[in-house]
């Protein structure tokens, strides 16, 4: 409809142009000594316009000569931008794929085109990392810092994994403090923090970040709990062989992170350090908390401490058989400690008890020595010869 009404439109200023040319007598006199030249208005109009049109189109075909090597080079710079998109695909393609031979071969590409150049010259770091090419990995990393000043976070952050995935961790973390002096620390830098201070062994590190992302939830449950247990039992090894430094850290072990087998190597090693009421206080401890921190192996360790008032410790001992009255490892270190407070009658009822529930070498060779002690020696002898036949065990 609207094109219609442009066509009638048309047809009536053309209808009244011609009646108004055909009803104007104007005409103009061009006077130019000695030359008179009479034409008419309607005549004049026309070759003006006319000669508007010409040289219009004369004045467009000059320019658009004039202008030619200009969108030349246009299209050919978009042509070329063009064709760096279509090879920055292909590197970021080809990189996911593990065809990293040819990945840094078209980020080198889509670079020099100036597709995206400092994402470029990251894919190309990454694939030269994963080629094990360490020069040009580096020389990437700088090339996407000088590309784009805001590449520099990403370079960090890509720099800090692959310093990792190349066993640098020093590196690794100077990359990151260097990241947390421009940017902060997020959850993903945390946890590749996490991993550099697990390689070079920094385990109070460990701990601290384990607690920053468990409070974020950034890590499973199972994970922060297997790791802390972990550097837990790292940090005691290091300070096994000084008592204060061992019970100065283990004052600082929150109740939560107290697993069994932290506080059983925890008790060890202050055994072999001859802390034993340091020993004997972590396990009294661990045991009166209940049925979840209940580990028997830490009774092996409580019926060889020596030292203190052993008296008080059968009595707590026996006060948890009211609970665990078939335990062989509490029966055990019953029998033991009323062996070293010279017991007889309670030591022998104890350890054969602990016979009954479970036999051991270890039962056997302490009611042995029981009776060596006591000049029972056919039943000492009895007892040796069935100690020989059953294996050792962790007692």
């Amino acid at each position: 409809m609207k094109g219609l009404f442009w066509v009638l439109g048309l047809f009536a200023l053309a209808t009244a142009l011609a009646l108004g040319a055909r009803l104007n007598e104007g005409y103009v006199l061009v006077v130019l000594p000695p030359w008179r030249l009479e034409i008419s208005l309607n005549l004049l109009i026309f070759g003006t316009l006319a000669a508007f049109v010409v040289f219009y189109m004369v004045f467009r075909s000059l320019m658009l000569m004039f202008g030619l090597p200009g969108r030349v080079a246009a299209y050919k710079a978009r042509h070329a931008q063009q064709r760096g998109e279509r090879v920055f695909q292909d590197a970021v393609r080809l990189l996911f794929e593990g065809r990293f031979g040819q990945a840094l071969k078209r980020a080198t590409e889509a670079y020099t085109a100036g597709a995206a150049p400092g994402l470029s010259a990251l894919i190309a770091a990454r694939a030269a990392q994963r080629m094990r090419e360490s020069e040009k990995q580096q020389g990437w990393l700088d090339a996407a810092k000088r590309a784009d000043p805001r590449n520099e976070a990403s370079a960090l952050m890509l720099e800090a994994e692959m310093m990792n995935e190349a066993g640098r961790y020093d590196e690794a973390l100077a990359a990151l403090a260097h990241l947390q002096d421009k940017r902060g620390r997020h959850i993903a830098a945390l946890r590749v923090e996490l991993r550099a201070r697990q390689g070079a062994g920094d385990w109070d590190g460990v701990l601290k970040l384990l607690r920053q992302l468990a409070k974020r939830d950034a890590l499973p449950e199972e994970m922060v709990r297997q790791l802390g247990i972990k550097a837990h039992l790292a940090n005691i090894a290091d300070r096994a062989d000084d008592a204060g430094a061992l019970q100065a850290y283990l004052k600082t072990l929150p109740d939560s992170e107290q697993d069994s087998r932290v506080v059983l190597a925890a008790a060890r090693a202050l055994t072999a350090v001859g802390a034993m009421k340091s020993a004997q206080q972590l396990i009294e401890t661990t045991l009166d908390a209940g049925e979840a921190r209940w580990d028997s192996r830490l009774l092996v360790i409580y019926g060889r401490l020596t030292g203190g008032d052993q008296t008080a410790r059968i009595a707590r001992a026996d006060a948890w058989l009211q609970h665990h009255p078939d335990d062989d490892a509490l029966l055990m270190a019953l029998g033991r400690m009323c062996f070293r407070q010279r017991l007889w009658g309670k030591a022998q009822s104890y350890l054969e008890a602990s016979l009954a529930v479970r036999p051991t070498q270890e039962a056997h060779l302490e009611l042995a020595a029981l009776c060596d002690q006591l000049e029972r020696t056919d039943e000492a002898n009895r007892h040796y010869r069935a100690a020989v036949a059953l294996p050792l065990s962790s007692q």
